[in-house]
């Protein structure tokens, strides 16, 4: 399994720059609905959460996070038209006034009043935001990751299974013990 993980972060990475983009943290690749459930679940989502999905792609983590859990959600994207994309999404599903997206670098994020955030990112650009998160965040807050780890920082659980589809799928919870990590 961790051979899968590099070697398609390798491909994404390439695919990226064979495009001639600017390297991002992560090329949108979406969370399927059964795994954006079982993200927001482990998390312990809740309505007085707010969610952050850094890399939020069209936004259906914030949206769900809205429209199943009754968190209010905040999505951050790099790409204008995912953005527009996921805004677009959360006014049809009626949780716009609970919802928000910008286009924006999540390494120029502020975070601090995140109660949870999400990442499907890569594990080197995850390795980029700990410090980010570990800085801003309060304790208590829980960060869960979709297949890629944060370091070698230890999670608190790791949830496998297989998805609606077959594929298998590795989940990363850490709650924040409120201690700064380079």
């Amino acid at each position: 399994m961790p051979a899968m993980r590099v070697a398609l972060a390798a491909v994404l990475t390439a695919s990226i720059a064979g495009l001639g983009q600017a390297p991002s943290l992560a090329p949108f690749l979406a969370s399927p609905p059964d795994v954006v459930d079982r993200m927001l679940t482990l998390a312990g989502v809740g309505p007085g959460d707010v969610v952050y999905d850094l890399g939020c792609g069209d936004g259906r983590i914030v949206i769900a996070a809205a429209q199943t859990f009754g968190a209010r959600g905040v999505g951050l994207d790099i790409d204008p038209a995912l953005v527009e994309q996921a805004t677009a999404a959360a006014r049809a599903a009626g949780v716009a006034d609970r919802t928000t997206f910008r286009v924006q670098d999540a390494l120029t994020a502020d975070v601090s009043d995140a109660t949870v955030v999400t990442l499907y990112l890569l594990s080197a650009s995850n390795v980029k935001l700990r410090p980010i998160l570990t800085r801003q965040l309060r304790k208590g807050a829980r960060i869960v990751a979709h297949n890629f780890p944060i370091g070698d920082w230890e999670p608190d659980r790791v949830d496998t299974f297989r998805d609606a589809a077959g594929a298998t799928r590795t989940l990363f919870l850490w709650t924040f013990d409120g201690t700064f990590r380079p």
